[in-house]
């Protein structure tokens, strides 16, 4: 049995010479390995597999019957590393809290000491001279552990 460590630690040195990173690797009961990796302008096929090679080339018989899966981090799922906010900022993200509530609005900022983000969402607020309330822009700063999930939130405008 191939131990998780070295799998991460081969498939970083892949990554040492690209602008990708590592998203999730993942050792399942049923001999899989999975190990998603993403990159800002997105995730080709070609890469995919060259690092399924290069894995197969460096751990070879160490992977024994483990069946070797390759991916991107895949678009509309919850963000799992600190990367991806980053990555998008200046789109639209979907925010569930912790609470249940939710949340839709454009990711601003992600905090310098990256455990929080910042998203401007619109809510109805009661301006004065105004009868009715009417949308504004609010900041809204999240504590990434007082979520469940924040992704990014696919708009076909």
């Amino acid at each position: 049995m191939i131990d998780k460590n070295i799998i991460k630690t081969t498939v970083n040195e892949w990554l040492e010479k690209s602008d990708y990173y590592l998203v999730d690797l993942e050792m399942t009961a049923d001999d899989r390995i999975v190990i998603e990796i993403d990159h800002a302008d997105g995730v080709w096929i070609e890469d995919c597999a060259d690092l399924s090679r290069f894995l197969q080339e460096k751990l070879g018989e160490e992977l024994g019957d483990y069946e070797l899966e390759v991916g991107s981090a895949g678009i509309g799922q919850p963000f799992k590393v600190i990367q991806q906010y980053r990555n998008h900022i200046g789109k639209d993200v979907e925010v569930l809290a912790n609470d249940g509530k939710k949340f839709q609005g454009v990711l601003k900022e992600v905090m310098d000491d990256d455990t929080k983000f910042v998203v401007t969402v619109k809510e109805k607020q009661q301006v004065e001279g105004k009868k009715r309330p009417v949308l504004v822009e609010v900041d809204e700063t999240f504590a990434i552990s007082d979520i469940k999930y924040c992704k990014y939130l696919l708009n076909f405008k």
